[in-house]
């Protein structure tokens, strides 16, 4: 089943750790609270957004910089199977706007006390134990579909990785403007 055996006690030690930091930044960003992320979909909260560029921003230039650096040997690309992860995207927002929580956010809340995100997360594991028994037959049929193989938007522009982050960057920074702009106009006097 696993191509490699489990990692060593260090690396495992480091995985929880950064498990907990990353819950621990989650809950006190706000997005473990039900609120935050039901009224990111409504379009009444934004905290949901400004958290994920920025780890998107921060993480882009994590790997690429490490990768740089000689930390990181074969960047291990996933392919672009672009009708699974449309579809896998459809059914992970649906799931995430009922719920309330995505798996992260979930794990976090269920720390924080909330019964609820518990309820979810037995729902996830269910709904990945069903994903797995049926891949072979989901990628059987949708993995040819719009597959684009293991590339990445600088390969597909043929520009610099760190281009493409600079852009995301300047666009992040643009939005988070914009939405406290639009904020300060929308809060309660």
């Amino acid at each position: 089943m696993f191509d490699h055996a489990i990692a060593d006690p260090k690396t495992l030690l480091m995985g929880v750790i950064t498990g907990l930091v990353f819950g621990f930044l989650l809950h006190k960003g706000g997005v473990t609270r039900y609120n935050v992320i039901v009224n990111q979909f409504r379009f009444k909260d934004f905290t949901v957004l400004k958290t994920m560029l920025t780890a998107i921003v921060v993480g882009a230039i994590g790997i690429w910089g490490m990768k740089q650096a000689g930390m990181i040997e074969g960047l291990q690309v996933k392919g672009a199977a672009l009708a699974m992860n449309g579809i896998g995207g459809a059914i992970f927002g649906v799931g995430m706007v009922v719920l309330g929580y995505c798996p992260g956010t979930a794990l976090a809340a269920l720390g924080s006390g909330s019964r609820d995100a518990g309820v979810g997360i037995i729902g996830m594991l269910f709904g990945a134990a069903a994903y797995a028994e049926s891949y072979p037959l989901i990628s059987a049929r949708l993995d040819p579909v719009a597959n684009l193989g293991k590339v990445t938007f600088a390969d597909l522009l043929h520009v610099s990785p760190w281009l493409l982050i600079a852009v995301l960057a300047v666009f992040a920074i643009g939005l988070f403007v914009v939405l406290e702009r639009i904020g300060r106009r929308t809060a309660p006097a």
